[in-house]
């Protein structure tokens, strides 16, 4: 699941999901839009923040909330 804009460091924000060099969660920014935020209240609020960014913070998000499909085998009886 390659994504230029989003690191996982061990040693950034305890190995979460971040805003590729710096300290911003992918979570702090999905959770302030789906609190009413927009995305200009975040670049106001994070001016190190690009749109990009935040586009590719939702589409991490969406990334890990796909639902994965696990065929159920089942046996001759």
């Amino acid at each position: 699941m390659p994504f230029e804009r989003i690191s996982i460091d061990p040693a950034v924000c305890h190995g979460q999901a971040c805003v590729k060099g710096t300290r911003i969660p992918v979570h702090q920014v999905v959770r302030m839009l789906a609190n009413g935020d927009t995305v200009e209240d975040l670049l106001a609020e994070y001016p190190s923040l690009t749109r990009a960014d935040i586009m590719a913070c939702l589409d991490y998000a969406a990334e890990l909330a796909e639902e994965q499909i696990t065929p159920i085998v089942t046996t001759g009886r």
